[in-house]
């Protein structure tokens, strides 16, 4: 089999002593499915814990602060890897990076199960689980895109990159957080039992990572390793002034839908907290797939008209949680993980699409760390609103997150139809007057 073309040779068929018919038979799994399905299972280890908060809550007794720092700490992880992967796999290529993302998966499951340990063993899971989420968003995500194009995948349209890539990270993180909060419902050991299900799932990816074809083999800029970091795109106007103004909304409202809600509405939940928490997160996570691959239709070359969508619909999502929270209502808890999943997932697909369009062929993979980066910062939103909740209602401290969102939403719209790059403008994502400074 040629691995680098995901073909099968050509062979010759029919019956003995009648000429052959060459013909080419596609293979039986495409290589961008490989790095598809190694992104799967790190979003799955990042987001498996997102659930179970409640239940470190009620059973170890954290307290609300604690246990939402834990669902933020991994952001300590996640960003440097984020912004240190990408460059380094642009220079080395993208599969010694992976490799490294999905062993640290590996591990942070592994410090996560010896939780009941201690409070230190989650801290340092969920620090791992950072930087396995953040090598997948970066290298993983520029690796599917590159394994959907050209000769790795030729009928695939010029969106598949950016779709396969966010549809690989939302089924990941909610099918963990499902195996999750099932298991800590009704299985044993619910403290354990999931993140050892995970490692098992993991491992055979390894083994996935090192078959799958090189994509990017360049050597990068001469000189010291850390000259690689710089990401001259990130300069450029438009990431700037639309895709990084709207990135933080991405995960904030994610975190405060399915990571807080849960946790102020345990009155009205009782013992089945944990089935709410799982399937608060599952339905934010299902509808952002669901949404994902029509999302392109929002989309527009000529403007961030998919964005502009994305931030208003979220705020609106923010909103509901807020009502949620003062009706102490189950119901429109669910109804508002819908709605923020519905934005989410324009909003993945929407950025990936602008990033992929402003990147230059040598930071494609630096450019998608620092959206991510950017974007997982609103996993903090969590523990700073329960810190802040000591002095504040909590329904107040919501609606001044809202009014930030519309804040966003005018300033994307505002610049909508500015700077676009490429095909859009009229000139190349290299163009100095495309850039800051």
């Amino acid at each position: 089999m040629d691995t680098s073309t995901g073909a099968v040779p050509l062979q010759r068929t029919g019956p003995p002593g009648r000429p052959g018919v060459t013909s080419r038979r596609p293979a039986r799994v495409r290589p961008w499915l490989a790095v598809w399905g190694a992104v799967f299972v790190c979003s799955w280890g990042g987001n498996q814990f997102s659930p179970l908060l409640l239940m470190y809550q009620e059973r170890a007794h954290y307290s609300t602060l604690l246990v939402n720092a834990f669902l933020g700490v991994y952001v300590l992880g996640l960003a440097p890897a984020l912004l240190v992967a990408g460059s380094l796999s642009d220079r080395h290529g993208r599969r010694p990076l992976m490799l490294v993302g999905v062993t640290a998966a590996l591990v942070g499951s592994g410090l996560l199960a010896l939780g009941p340990f201690g409070a230190g063993y989650l801290a340092a899971g969920r620090l791992c689980s950072g930087i396995t989420v953040g090598i997948a968003m970066a290298v993983g995500n520029s690796w599917v895109k590159e394994l959907s194009q050209g000769r790795y995948d030729p009928v695939a349209d010029a969106g598949s990159g950016a779709r396969r890539a966010s549809l690989a990270f939302t089924l990941g993180s909610g099918s963990g957080a499902l195996v999750a909060g099932c298991m800590a419902q009704w299985g044993p050991v619910p403290e354990v039992l999931p993140f050892l299900v995970h490692i098992a799932v993991a491992v055979p990816f390894l083994i996935v990572v090192l078959r799958a074809p090189e994509t990017h083999t360049s050597g990068g800029v001469t000189g010291p390793w850390w000259r690689q970091l710089r990401v001259p795109s990130a300069g450029h106007w438009r990431f700037v002034r639309v895709v990084m103004v709207s990135a933080p909304l991405v995960f904030a409202s994610a975190a405060i839908a399915y990571g807080y809600l849960p946790t102020q509405l345990h009155d009205a939940t009782g013992r089945w907290g944990l089935v709410f928490a799982t399937a608060a997160t599952v339905v934010a996570l299902g509808v952002s797939s669901a949404v994902q691959p029509i999302a392109g239709r929002v989309h527009s070359v000529s403007s961030a008209r998919g964005l502009v969508v994305a931030v208003l619909v979220m705020t609106v999502g923010i909103a509901v949680v807020a009502l949620a929270i003062a009706a102490d209502s189950v119901w429109i808890g669910l109804v508002a993980n819908a709605v923020v999943g519905a934005g989410m997932g324009i909003a993945l697909v929407s950025s990936l699409l602008e990033v992929q369009r402003i990147a230059s062929s040598r930071d494609l993979a630096g450019l998608t760390g620092v959206f991510y980066a950017v974007a997982y910062a609103g996993f903090l939103a969590p523990a700073v609103i329960a810190a802040v909740a000591a002095v504040a209602p909590v329904t107040a401290i919501l609606l001044v997150v809202v009014g930030l969102g519309l804040v966003a939403w005018v300033l994307v719209g505002v610049s909508s139809r500015r700077h676009l790059p490429a095909a859009a403008a009229g000139v190349g994502p290299d163009d100095p007057t495309a850039h800051l400074g």
